[in-house]
């Protein structure tokens, strides 16, 4: 299965049944009812790192752990099911830092991000910053009004595989993206493409100097 980045942000980007499901997720993440959360999902695990649709907290399951104090069985099997411990909210907080915020130290052990492999914070958050804008230029001219939210970078140094999936609705298609190298040369390589149009694919290199585009015409 794919790892997702969910930029979903928008009650309007999904049919019903979508809309519902997020929905029951975020409000049982918010009244602390784990065992509801984790039956919705046991019907679709991708949704762990999703945040409420037309929201502006963007709080994701593991932040509310963190934010009710929850047991540390509860945030161990949510990481386990692919939480991220880097994902911010929109105040910019991992989980960690909201458990420290709201003075729950026995979270702050397992909240504490487990990076795989290493780049300077610095590095990464420029490589971020080009990368948006090779999504911005590939997608705002046809989706104006996506309002996606876009990929944060830090996730990529807890996976094992270096590799995320970033589904765009309307593009049927998105892009794949995956940390290549790390240091201060750290690489990012981003495919994408519409899957209804021939020849559409792009590759990009980007580093914290820029993008580039080094392929085109494929898919």
């Amino acid at each position: 299965m794919d790892i997702i980045w969910d930029g979903i942000t928008q009650a309007d980007a999904l049919n019903e049944a979508a809309v519902k499901m997020r929905h029951s997720l975020s409000d049982a993440a918010k009244s602390y009812d784990w065992p509801r959360v984790f039956e919705l999902l046991a019907q679709d695990i991708s949704l762990v790192n999703t945040t409420r649709l037309n929201g502006t907290a963007l709080y994701a399951p593991l932040h509310q752990v963190a934010r009710g104090g929850a047991p540390v069985e509860i945030a161990q099997r949510l990481i386990g099911f692919g939480a991220w411990r880097t994902l911010q909210n929109a105040r910019g907080e991992r989980p960690v830092d909201v458990a420290e915020r709201c003075g729950h130290r026995h979270l702050l052990k397992v909240l504490t991000p487990e990076h795989k492999r290493h780049v300077p914070i610095g590095v990464l958050l420029k490589i971020q910053a080009h990368f948006h804008a090779v999504i911005r230029g590939r997608i705002d001219r046809e989706l104006p009004d996506h309002r996606l939210r876009l990929p944060e970078l830090e996730p990529l140094l807890e996976l094992d595989q270096p590799e995320i999936w970033f589904p765009v609705p309307g593009m049927y298609g998105g892009f794949s993206y995956c940390l290549e190298s790390t240091g201060v040369e750290a690489k990012l390589v981003s495919s994408s493409w519409c899957r209804v149009v021939g020849g559409s694919g792009q590759r990009h290199e980007v580093t914290s100097a820029g993008s580039q585009l080094v392929e085109e015409g494929f898919v």
